[in-house]
């Protein structure tokens, strides 16, 4: 199969017009790909999550991209055409936003923050609001952001429910969306431990790619565990 692009973590190779195989590796990064890392079996596990939590989706009426899971590591999905924007919802203050504001590390967030991010190693990945947004054409109008933000916290809403009942706390989380041939905005990429937040719901452990960011250790154990309490 002909690759079409190879990210951090994951791999695309072309299918056909309107499908790609999407191939979960077994990489780590954080900081921008400053620090790197391979264990072996983490791509088959995001993978399985991700398909989990995407056909969740689904059946909420919520479209993405997603198709199929097709084992150990890699999901059929839709082509389509990514929007270079993060869109970050955050239900507790933790990570870089008690490092960029003072909140208190733990503290619940009512309502939930939502982040707007410009997809860009280059910059760090900046926030950007409304209007940096259009002047940089990465959108085409407020409305599309609306939607986007609409999208995200129903996303949240639905997976911060469902993981509550598996005794896990949904801390924050990473969407992208894209288009697709028929001009739907859908969500994109993966829903996995290395763009959520996790934490036990009883102890506050972390079971996210927090394990490798500060040095942790466990991580694979620790996605194994998110694995066995959604499947």
């Amino acid at each position: 199969m002909k690759l079409i692009y190879a990210g951090k973590a994951k791999s695309l190779y072309e299918l056909d017009e309107e499908r790609v195989l999407m191939e979960f590796r077994d990489d780590l990064t954080a900081g921008d790909g400053a620090k790197k890392a391979t264990k072996a079996g983490k791509g088959a596990l995001n993978a399985e999550i991700s398909a989990k939590f995407m056909e969740l989706l689904r059946g909420k009426g919520i479209p993405t991209h997603y198709l199929a899971f097709e084992a150990p590591n890699k999901h059929v999905v839709k082509r389509v055409k990514i929007v270079p924007l993060e869109v970050i919802v955050r239900n507790i203050a933790t990570g870089s936003l008690v490092r960029r504001y003072p909140f208190k590390e733990g503290t619940e967030l009512s309502p939930p923050i939502v982040e707007f991010c410009l997809k860009s190693d280059e910059y760090h990945d900046p926030m950007v609001n409304e209007d940096i947004a259009l002047a940089l054409s990465v959108v085409s109008s407020r409305e599309e952001l609306a939607k986007m933000r609409e999208i995200a916290l129903k996303v949240n809403e639905v997976l911060s429910e469902f993981l509550r009942e598996k005794g896990i706390i949904l801390v924050d989380f990473k969407l992208e969306f894209g288009y697709d041939s028929e001009g739907n905005l859908i969500v994109a990429d993966e829903i996995s431990p290395d763009t959520c937040r996790f934490w036990d719901a009883e102890t506050r452990e972390i079971m996210d790619k927090d394990r490798f960011r500060r040095d942790l250790g466990d991580v694979l154990k620790y996605y194994e565990e998110v694995k066995r309490r959604i499947s």
